[in-house]
């Protein structure tokens, strides 16, 4: 598997998909917890607590955690615990570290959590709920909500009639699960999720928001991403709609091979400049004063090579190593 393959493991298209419609996915996933809330009450993403939590467990990497503050509508506050687990094969550890995030949770926050998990993985026996042990005069039986998305496959029709965006998610991780190896096939249903955005008639933003995270998630070889494109192009062309386009993945390459990111009277210099610290911007932030000023004593080669590689970054930490390892400070 190449390197832009490898990357449809990463977290952050989850990550931001949970923060933009949780609501939602909480509606779709755990209909019955969902129901408790009360959702015209702000909910509060609570990360820097989870932090505080996630540096103290010694259990490897996480993918998606979310610890979220709710209203229950009898008005007393409750937290969510919610992973996404997105593991290659099965993890014996993991229901042991889902009973020590909710202990350090209320251990520190006197808070008992709502534990939650969204397996994501391909194996139809992996489906751990529960971590206990029993001796003689101590025992303990920890159970937590799971949903398992392979489950998904046998309701596909319900995905189809499904308004939630998270049908939309499922669908995106089940095909990109299914056509590993059959990355043609990947293409035309990259391209008929897509489209399926357009014909359910929803908002821009949201067609702009599942469009990142299909896009992200269905990695395509750069030969057929460009065959991906041409023929969306073309549909996009016959419903005349243009907003999807703008995709920090195609903005950049389009624009870049076009010669017209920023106008037609603009140097490639000035063009490169402005379109990677925008999606630099979209990516990990508002950046630093003299991060802005490195970017603009790169040469037009390096700011092709940062252009591509700003697709994988997270955090401005990446964006610094990644200065550091092409010697650009």
């Amino acid at each position: 598997m190449t390197e832009e393959l490898a990357r449809a493991d990463n977290d952050s298209p989850w990550k931001e998909i949970l923060s933009t419609y949780f609501p939602q996915a909480m509606q779709f996933f755990f209909p019955e917890t969902a129901a408790l809330i009360n959702w015209q009450h702000p909910h509060e993403f609570l990360d820097k607590e989870f932090q505080q939590i996630a540096r103290e467990a010694e259990f490897g990497r996480r993918y998606a955690d979310k610890l979220v503050k709710v209203w229950q509508l009898q008005g007393q506050e409750i937290w969510l615990l919610i992973h996404v687990e997105i593991q290659a094969t099965p993890e014996d550890i993991f229901p042991q570290r889902m009973f020590s995030y909710s202990l350090r949770i209320f251990d520190k926050f006197a808070k008992p959590a709502i534990s939650l998990a969204i397996l994501c993985d391909a194996d139809p026996t992996w489906r751990p709920y529960q971590y206990s042990y029993n001796y003689p005069n101590t025992r303990l039986n920890f159970e937590f909500g799971i949903v398992k998305l392979l489950d998904y496959q046998n309701r596909w029709q319900e995905l189809e009639a499904s308004n939630n965006p998270f049908a939309i998610v499922v669908m995106a991780h089940l095909k990109t699960q299914q056509t590993t190896k059959k990355l043609t096939e990947r293409k035309s249903w990259k391209l008929s999720l897509i489209r399926r955005l357009y014909e359910l008639g929803l908002q821009e933003k949201d067609i702009r928001n599942l469009y990142r995270f299909i896009d992200w998630v269905m990695i395509l070889p750069k030969a057929l991403e460009a065959e991906f494109w041409q023929e969306f192009k073309q549909f996009e062309q016959e419903r005349t709609m243009s907003y999807i386009t703008t995709g920090e993945r195609i903005g950049y390459e389009r624009g870049k091979e076009e010669g017209k990111l920023e106008g037609k009277l603009e140097g490639k210099q000035e063009q490169g400049q402005r379109l990677v610290l925008r999606q630099l911007q979209r990516r990990i932030g508002e950046l630093p004063q003299e991060v802005q000023g490195h970017i603009e004593t790169l040469s037009l080669e390096q700011l092709e090579a940062l252009g591509e590689a700003l697709l994988d970054f997270i955090t401005i930490a990446d964006l610094l190593d990644w200065f550091e390892a092409n010697q650009t400070v």
